[in-house]
């Protein structure tokens, strides 16, 4: 009994004798009635608080009882707990003792998703808080979200019979034996017997399996001991109730034999045996069948233990294994949330597998171990660990056969106990974890065939596993809930470094840092490599210039382990020769990231093959697949790939290029003949073996196809000038120009213009310098880049009238039109418009006539003269309609909408713009598109339509923004601001 003297002492807990089970005595104050009402009794029979003398030696017992119905005493007089919904509120919030439960999960559990409100549990629980506001022992509160029960654990049975149970585990048999018959000794039937609610029917199940394996583990104690004979009656029960179990039928076979009645063990395991292949279609497991094959032969080491000579067996510590908590571990703050998440979603289900895969060095065991470190409350009887070495120095990856002896000898099996075959090995090992709350890390493995035997087979239990390997088997045999884990980003890089640092010397050089952490690109171990050196004997500049001027080999180190090469170097070990070579190649394919189509022309092989190496090299993170199909790798990574790439033999690496460029290339000139039919129909040259353009039925499927591959065109068409493939180089330039016009790049292509202007130095046909001038002055112009646009203009008619091309010199006064108009010259530019004009008159050609003698129309009205340039653009706008010309069609109904719109007829000039706007979608200019509806909201404007207006220049300033147009940009969010002036833009 605890005592107190001169105020009264109360506890929650359990009795037993004379002792009060918990962490000692409470004293507790004397507490004022509340509300000024006079304090009662508890559900109108246990005493109030102050019901209790001061002075008085005295105990308070506060029980909860789960296992069995769901019952409340306070100093043995029952409380009255309500109806069964409100003894279902407090059953939950018992559970959980001491945790938060969510308001949700209190519904969800209560009414299985369909709860009545929140209006009946706060009804509830207020009822609950007044039946326990007797107690200070008790206390229900409300927290951010939802609401937490806090009481001694050792009040509620269920918690205390969990306590002895992991007591007993620790305790030597003589001890555990008292403490599991302590623990069974809690239930008084089927817990949680009086709710009939399905989250109930789950528990209890759970609870019945906790309950056979201390009712078990408490058998295998006792036979330690010797006490066979008092145990049989409980076994043969036992063995009836779970007919299948192998751990109950092996105790009383073991019982029976240890009695003197062999026949009987062996009759039972015939039984069993029978049963087995009846109902499973499986024999005994290893276990079994050994111990029928030791009483067969009447094994002397199967006698009972003598109670003098055989000490008991004391059991081993819950195992502690995990490495220490990484000092300098910063960020993902999400990933650990969703680690997180999937050990709260798989619970008592299943066992939670989190596959964390991920490139060597981007931190996955630093966050695994965070993790674990952070949860270890979670897993009280244990953590185990193997590093499984996977991807390491030592070559080979650890069997599953060592890592378990190592597992085995942390719970406490002598080395000679150990089965000598995997099966055994891992049926003892799941035997021993049995509903036991452990973690168990698996760091580096290489397969899920390495980590299967090492999984738990109990809903207690969870693992993490780590591999740069994606291990699908996992997920999709095991339910794992694979995670991939990225880079750093750029804030949690920079808290990498100051965390290495100090907050000073980044701050002192704070641009230095930024760029490093470009450099890096949020890999963890290039960041940490680095900071070392920083740390050591470099400046952050000094080490931006080492990394710029050395790329990787500025992460190599003597340690392999801490050389970013040397850790990118292991992933390859279990790749074949092909899949080596094509990690390879993919580190040099021009672009940001690969498609499937050229990926097959880079690595000439047939597509579904290269489907399959794509995804080895993916599933072991040297690659990351990216939406519609494609595949990337972070630029350390690639870096690394492509100094594999230097030793690949030459001919090798140059056909490969060759393929995937030649690839681009036909590909972007059957894109270029859907943009623009009617240019001239050059073509490149044939493409090489193993070269197979991408099929492109439509005008869509071009631009799309355009828009996907912009960046690899452009690289394509460097690999081609470095490797002197100037006819290839040129066609790039050439096959990229109308899409260029209707998307807007003209930085893009002024860049690719001037690579062709080298390359057309190389190339014999003479018109080739004349076209790559004018395109060269066109590019220059869109940029207001105007000298240089008429410098290139002018060399290229001067080369045309040299060759008397005809052809080539009403281009050039077509181009210098557009260039004089965009140095504000309009008399000029419509002059060249007319030299255009005639010249195609002279060639025959309808529909250039026609896209010429819109741009006359469009100077004319440019000078003022309206109805001349009305009748120019409608003969054009009927040639245009005849031979299906859709983007001269536009172009010439943009300018019949301006025209209508400045001489008055507004309304006429929306419906031009409108039409051209159409076309201009459909073709997918989005270039001329801002620019018609541009001058469209000026004319809604004119009509005062100013809502319509306000909508169509939102648009524009969209599409302007997305072309880095900023000074028409800032020109129409100006007019947003004040839609009232009508002052459009003339910019074609």
């Amino acid at each position: 009994m605890i005592r107190s003297t001169g105020r009264t002492v109360r506890k929650a807990g359990y009795t037993d004798g004379n002792a009060v089970f918990g962490d000692g005595p409470v004293p507790m104050a004397r507490q004022p009635s509340r509300c000024g009402r006079r304090p009662g009794r508890v559900g109108g029979g246990a005493p109030a608080a102050a019901d209790i003398p001061v002075g008085r030696e005295r105990v308070v017992v506060v029980r909860f009882r789960l296992l069995g119905s769901v019952e409340a005493e306070l100093d043995g007089v029952p409380v009255d707990l309500g109806h069964a919904k409100q003894r279902g509120v407090l059953a939950v919030l018992l559970v959980e003792a001491n945790r938060v439960v969510p308001a949700d999960l209190l519904l969800d559990r209560l009414w299985d998703g369909r709860p009545p409100g929140r209006k009946s549990l706060h009804s509830y629980l207020s009822r609950l808080r007044a039946v326990l506001s007797a107690t200070q022992e008790v206390r229900l509160t409300r927290r951010s979200g939802g609401y937490q029960l806090t009481v001694d654990e050792q009040a509620v049975d269920l918690h205390r019979f969990r306590h002895l149970i992991t007591r007993a585990r620790a305790e030597d048999d003589e001890r555990a034996v008292r403490s599991l018959e302590q623990a069974l000794e809690l239930w008084r039937g089927e817990p949680l017997s009086d709710l009939d609610i399905p989250w109930a029917n789950g528990l209890r199940a759970s609870l019945e399996r906790e309950r056979l394996a201390a009712e078990l583990d408490h058998a295998d104690t006792a036979l330690r001991l010797g006490r066979h004979t008092g145990l049989l009656p409980g076994l043969f029960d036992r063995a009836h109730r779970h007919p299948l179990d192998e751990r109950a039928a092996a105790q009383l076979m073991l019982a029976l034999c240890r009695s003197g009645r062999q026949a009987d063990a062996l009759a039972h395991y015939q039984h069993l045996r029978t049963r087995l292949v009846d109902q499973l279609g499986a024999d005994p497991g290893p276990q079994l069948q050994r111990l029928h094959v030791r009483i067969l032969a009447a094994d002397p080491d199967l006698t009972a233990p003598g109670t003098a000579s055989t000490p008991s067996r004391r059991l081993p510590a819950p195992p502690r294994q995990l490495p220490a908590l990484p000092r300098l571990f910063t960020g993902r703050a999400d990933e650990s949330a969703e680690l997180t998440k999937a050990l709260d979603s798989g619970a008592g289900t299943t066992v939670v597998i989190s596959a964390l895969a991920g490139a060597g060095g981007i931190g996955k065991t630093w966050l695994a171990l965070h993790w674990a470190h952070q949860h270890l409350d979670r897993f009280p009887d244990g953590q185990l660990f193997a590093d499984l070495r996977g991807f390491s120095p030592a070559g080979r990856p650890t069997a599953a056969e060592d890592a378990l002896r190592g597992f085995l000898g942390a719970l406490g099996v002598a080395p000679d106990r150990v089965p000598p075959d995997l099966d055994a090995q891992t049926a003892l090992y799941r035997s021993l974890v049995a509903d036991r709350r452990m973690l168990v890390v698996l760091d580096n493995a290489a397969t899920a065939d390495q980590v299967v035997p090492l999984l738990p087979g109990s809903p207690s239990c969870a693992v993490l596993v780590t591999s740069r390997n994606r291990l699908p088997a996992l997920p999709a045999r095991h339910g794992a809930r694979p995670l991939s884990l990225g880079v750093l980003s750029s804030a949690e890089s920079r808290a990498l470094l100051v965390a290495t640092l100090g907050m000073e010397r980044v701050v002192a050089d704070e641009r230095a840092v930024a760029e490093l952490i470009g450099l890096c690109g949020g890999f963890p171990l290039a960041l940490g490599l680095t900071a070392a050196r920083i740390g050591h004997h470099l400046s952050p500049a000094e080490a931006v210039a080492e990394l710029r001027e050395s790329g990787l080999d500025a992460l190599d180190a003597d340690d392999p382990a801490a050389s970013l090469p040397a850790v990118l170097s292991w992933s390859l070990r279990r790749l074949t020769e092909g899949q080596r070579t094509v990690f390879a190649l993919l580190g040099i394919a021009p672009g940001p990231d690969t498609g499937l189509p050229a990926a097959a022309c880079l690595t000439d092989l047939p597509a579904r093959e290269t489907r399959a190496v794509l995804r080895a090299l993916a599933d072991a993170s040297l690659i990351e697949p990216r939406p519609d199909g494609r595949y990337g790798m972070h630029d350390l990574v690639r870096a690394y790939a492509t100094t594999l790439a230097d030793t690949l033999p030459e001919p090798v690496r140059r056909a490969a290029l060759d393929r995937v460029v030649d690839f681009y290339l036909h590909t972007a000139h059957a894109a270029h003949r859907l943009l623009t039919p009617h240019s001239e129909p050059f073509r490149p040259e044939p493409a090489g073996p193993g070269a197979h353009p991408h099929p492109l039925p439509d005008l869509r499927s071009a631009m799309a196809w355009l828009d996907a591959e912009h960046p690899h065109l452009l690289a394509a068409q460097h690999q081609a000038h470095r490797h002197r493939r100037h006819h290839a180089g040129w066609h790039f330039a050439w096959s990229l120009t109308g899409f260029h016009r209707r998307r807007g790049h003209f930085h893009a292509d002024l860049a690719v213009w001037r690579a062709a202007l080298d390359a057309a130095a190389h190339l014999p046909d003479p018109t080739v310098p004349v076209h790559t001038h004018r395109r060269l002055g066109l590019a220059h112009s869109k940029l207001g880049r105007h000298e240089e646009a008429t410098g290139h203009l002018h060399q290229a008619l001067a080369l045309a009238e040299d060759l008397q091309d005809t052809r080539n010199r009403a281009h050039i006064h077509h181009a210098l039109a557009m260039a004089w108009e965009r140095r504000g010259d309009d008399r000029k530019a419509l002059d060249h418009a007319r030299h255009s004009l005639d010249l195609y008159r002279v060639l025959d050609n309808p529909v250039r006539e026609a896209v010429a003698l819109n741009g006359v129309g469009w100077y004319t009205a440019q000078v003022g003269e309206y109805d001349a340039a009305r009748e120019h653009c409608r003969a054009a706008l009927a040639v245009l309609r005849r031979h299906h010309e859709p983007d001269g069609e536009a172009h010439t109904l943009d300018s019949l909408g301006y025209i209508e719109h400045h001489t008055g007829h507004h309304a006429q000039a929306v419906h031009h713009y409108q039409q051209a706007l159409t076309l201009h979608r459909a073709l997918g200019n989005t270039h001329n598109a801002a620019n018609t509806l541009d001058r469209l909201a000026h004319s809604h404007t004119a009509l005062g339509h100013h809502d319509e207006a306000r909508e169509v220049w939102r648009e524009a300033l969209s599409l302007y923004r997305e072309q880095d147009r900023d000074i028409d940009a800032e020109r129409v969010r100006r007019q947003l601001a004040d839609p009232t002036g009508n002052k459009p833009d003339n910019a074609r």
